[in-house]
């Protein structure tokens, strides 16, 4: 959807829109296919389900069940989707929901494919003796696929508690390993951290679980920015703040909630002040920090040269033997 149509009113989408959607080819395939075997029974009697032509007949169905059942899948995930928008302001239940759904359909379309290979698999006698053979000798097999597969079941593990614990949801602010980005991408075993810069971060999915890290929109999108400025003692700070007051109501990035200036600090020739202001997600905290910084040091340019950072030094004068503060 485009930044013009998220304004305009839409449509919710019915379960029938979202049916034929997702499930209309599995529907237009299964219905000849399903007609040719209840018809072709009464044309040809001695046709046999143990036969090729049987046997293709219910392999046939058991993929399109299976095509079926996974468009329903998604369906219904079109239908959640469309009733939390992720476009608006608050979008924090959405996100919740999406991270939810985003994990579910992944995991009931492994089952289904799994259902329906195995499905097709039982159609063959050779096939369903082969696989009981295996199952009667699968001790060590099992041991050793077990082992080797040990990190990827717990990363779908793994997967399956964020779904539902949920440290983290899609477009979620994070810092990871250093990096500043939203969460783009959750599946079964990895995440993907698109970074400020457009970088990607590929993490596995267990990483989240295993490690801390930092999710500015746990709770909400509202963030403190802060800037610090190093001045000289003769900075008029009452003056300062005023002027913080002026550009932060004048800004756009500013959301009108919080705002402080204070002394945090002092040294042998700066002192520290430190500019507290709130913005509605980070984003607009990284835009209004930068404004507030570069508008306050050219007002102290332009109005306070003094007060700017300086070093001082005495000298003595040759001529009257008297020291001179420079």
């Amino acid at each position: 959807m485009s930044g013009d149509d998220r304004g305009l009113e839409r449509t919710p989408l019915s379960p029938r829109q979202a049916f034929l959607r997702h499930c209309t080819k599995p529907v237009l395939w299964g219905v000849p296919i399903l007609g040719a075997y209840l018809v072709l029974p009464a044309i040809f009697p001695n046709l046999s389900d143990d036969g090729p032509i049987g046997r293709l007949f219910s392999v046939a169905l058991i993929l399109l069940l299976g095509w079926l059942a996974a468009g329903a899948v998604r369906a219904g995930e079109a239908l959640i989707r469309d009733r939390y928008r992720v476009e608006v302001r608050d979008n924090l239940r959405a996100r919740k929901v999406h991270t939810q759904l985003e994990i579910t359909r992944k995991i009931l379309l492994v089952v289904i494919g799994l259902v329906a290979l195995a499905g097709v698999l039982m159609t063959f006698d050779p096939l369903r003796r082969f696989g009981t053979g295996l199952l009667a000798s699968a001790g060590l097999a099992g041991l050793i696929l077990g082992l080797a597969a040990q990190r990827t079941l717990g990363n779908l593990l793994a997967g399956i508690q964020i779904a539902l614990t949920q440290p983290i949801r899609l477009d979620d602010v994070v810092i990871v390993e250093g990096e500043w980005g939203w969460v783009e991408e959750v599946t079964l075993t990895y995440v993907v951290v698109r970074i400020w810069d457009l970088r990607r971060m590929v993490l596995p999915i267990s990483w989240f679980i295993e490690n801390p890290f930092q999710n500015w929109t746990r709770t909400s999108a509202n963030i403190l920015g802060t800037v610090f400025l190093h001045t000289d003692y003769t900075v008029p700070v009452d003056a300062v703040r005023e002027e913080l007051e002026r550009i932060l109501r004048e800004s756009p990035h500013w959301d009108g909630e919080v705002w402080r200036l204070h002394v945090t600090d002092s040294g042998p020739r700066t002192m520290e002040l430190r500019c507290l202001m709130s913005a509605a997600d980070s984003p607009a905290a990284w835009e209004l920090r930068c404004e507030v910084r570069e508008k306050l040091l050219g007002w102290l340019q332009r109005e306070h040269p003094k007060a700017l950072p300086r070093i001082r030094a005495e000298v003595e004068d040759p001529v009257e033997g008297r020291s001179q503060d420079t």
